[in-house]
């Protein structure tokens, strides 16, 4: 099927492994230009090998740290100096933070800093042009709302979650979709430390329908096809990428 994407543009932040790697060697595929920003530059430049390796577009690459103070502007203004224009942005950096129910303010802060706050500012530093030009897609990766302990990625990335709806209801008009993206447990670096030995295949089985992890590639076909042209009547929602795990239909 194609998805329309040749030609586009596209940022994607936490670009350098798991989800956000495998969403921009998606689209890079696809014939976008991806500004990858991380913070890892040996990461990234073997990101672009691999892409080259694999026939799609090599992506810009900007290493920045995304929690620095300034950082979202940064990579906003390299991204104008590059790309011109943005046709998608991608919010994807993130790090699930465990705390105890007394969780420390540091750690809270850090949080709210990384999995929402600095995207809502990126996305506001871009947008000016995608109103101008009045298209767009941005798509957020949320988080599951079912953990059983406090994790403050989840609650931040919860505001990420109702931010976007909003956003959606006020730039419909202007022709810029925005959604979410939720995935369940999927096999990353910042995944396997909480499912070590056999607690992985153990929780698969009783909590997952189709048996397993997802890979990070099953949340890039998702992802691609959201931003794609194919999605033009989508916005607003949260899309779910769990195998099922998920209980509770909200």
């Amino acid at each position: 099927m194609d998805l329309y994407l040749k030609g586009k543009t596209a940022v994607v932040t936490g670009a350098s492994q798991g989800i956000g790697r495998a969403i921009v060697k998606e689209l890079s595929i696809e014939g976008v230009k991806v500004f990858a920003t991380a913070r890892n530059a040996s990461l990234l430049d073997n990101l672009k090998e691999e892409i080259a390796a694999a026939g799609g577009i090599p992506p810009i690459t900007f290493v920045q740290d995304f929690v620095a103070p300034g950082g979202p502007q940064a990579i906003a203004d390299a991204v104008l100096a590059t790309l011109g224009h943005v046709d998608i942005l991608v919010n994807n950096a993130g790090r699930s933070r465990p705390l105890d129910v007394i969780g420390e303010e540091d750690a809270w802060n850090a949080s709210l800093t990384l999995d929402f706050g600095h995207h809502r500012q990126l996305t506001q530093a871009l947008l000016p042009q995608l109103m101008e030009r009045r298209q767009g897609a941005i798509l957020n990766i949320a988080s599951t709302y079912e953990l059983r302990s406090v994790n403050a990625s989840a609650v931040a990335k919860a505001a990420l979650v109702v931010w976007s709806k909003q956003l959606a209801a006020q730039l419909g008009p202007y022709g810029i979709r925005v959604n979410c993206l939720q995935p369940g447990l999927i096999d990353t670096e910042n995944i396997r430390p909480f499912f070590r030995g056999d607690a992985r295949q153990q929780f698969a089985s009783q909590e997952i329908p189709l048996g397993d992890f997802g890979e990070p590639q099953d949340m890039a076909n998702m992802a691609t096809f959201l931003v794609s042209p194919r999605a033009k009547y989508i916005t607003g929602t949260v899309a779910v990428v769990d195998g099922g795990m998920r209980h509770h239909p909200f």
